[in-house]
């Protein structure tokens, strides 16, 4: 979809503009990530260009700049686009939550919004999205062809981002020496595999959300929340009032929604934690059973009842938080979740 223009802007150029406290334009921003993804750009380049980025703080041009390149450089789910969500976190929180948006995409799949979630190993926490779902049993590991067949067939797929973003390995060594949250941590969430037009995104810098959103316009979505609660979560919260950038039509706006709005429970934040792999695996287990009525089942209430919202399957948040509930509540997304492990077996079994 994108064409990497030629600009004239060299590393050191891009470096001596951001230590300046210049802006990068789009173009330039492109061109500087395009360096990193093809491998010509050196580890102290990469980790100079991030570090003073984050100094001079990112704009909206650079964010999608960098994102668009990324984009490019990936490889890619064919698929219908249109109607296709992603739900996923920028990590960063230092809140050792358990797996809150891998549960909500199951959910919002089981009452028909089409999911295409894009997600890692842990990065900022214990467990990530693909170390819960490898731990549930679901195949993480399926080829681009193969995830558009999974989707095709149930309505939601996973799609592992380190099969996804080869070219992201030139900035791995970098990104874990700095030990910061840097663009890198924004990009994951922003450049999804399967082009998804819609998207549930938490992010973990509040002041944040409205240039996100402002950037998820620009890379062609068409609807997207991006949350960050006041009490550091990257999810709507059921501990503190959350902060929602929402996009619709081409406009953002921004307002903060309580866990009372969505007729939820407060709950302080440390209910919701979680643990390794296999331990997140049995909360998500016992949400979908019915066994779990707390704070767990509240928080991915809110979460999942965004995505059907985002999804377009109700026209309020509260409509589906409560869509949410009886998705648990008649089996629906218990039964999705084994037909998620079901399919991508198969299917990781075909040649």
């Amino acid at each position: 979809m994108t064409t990497l223009t030629n600009t004239t802007i060299t590393l050191a150029g891009a470096m001596n503009k951001l230590i300046g406290g210049q802006h990068l334009n789009r173009d330039e921003a492109l061109e500087v990530m395009g360096y990193v993804m093809r491998g010509e750009a050196t580890p102290a380049q990469i980790g100079g260009i991030a570090t003073a980025l984050r100094m001079k703080g990112e704009t909206r041009d650079e964010i999608t700049g960098f994102a668009l390149a990324m984009r490019a450089y990936s490889n890619h789910v064919v698929t219908e686009q249109t109607n296709l969500l992603d739900t996923c976190g920028t990590g960063g929180s230092g809140i050792h939550k358990f797996n809150i948006s891998t549960a909500s995409s199951i959910i919002a799949a089981s009452s028909g919004v089409r999911v295409a979630k894009h997600g890692n190993r842990a990065m900022s926490g214990k467990t990530g999205s693909a170390d819960v779902l490898e731990a549930l049993g679901v195949n993480i590991t399926l080829s681009p062809d193969q995830a558009a067949n999974c989707l095709n067939q149930i309505g939601i797929v996973f799609m592992f981002a380190q099969l996804y973003h080869p070219s992201l390995r030139h900035a791995a060594a970098p990104r874990k020496e700095l030990g910061i949250r840097t663009i890198f941590n924004m990009l994951g969430p922003l450049t999804n595999p399967a082009g998804a037009d819609r998207q549930l995104l938490g992010l973990y810098d509040r002041t944040k959300t409205e240039t996100i959103a402002e950037v998820l316009g620009d890379l062609g979505l068409k609807r997207a929340m991006v949350v960050s609660s006041h009490d550091g979560l990257d999810e709507i919260s059921i501990s503190a009032p959350t902060q929602i950038s929402e996009l619709q039509d081409g406009v953002v706006r921004t307002y903060d929604l309580t866990p009372e709005e969505l007729g939820l429970r407060r709950h302080s934040i440390d209910a919701i934690i979680g643990g390794e792999a296999s331990e997140n695996a049995a909360i998500i287990r016992s949400i979908f059973t019915g066994q779990e009525q707390g704070a767990y089942r509240d928080v991915v209430l809110a979460n999942a009842g965004a995505c059907i919202y985002m999804g377009g399957a109700v026209a309020t948040l509260t409509e589906g938080v409560q869509q949410a509930a009886a998705m648990i509540d008649s089996g629906k997304a218990l039964a999705k979740l084994e037909q998620l492990i079901q399919t991508t077996g198969e299917l990781g079994h075909v040649s």
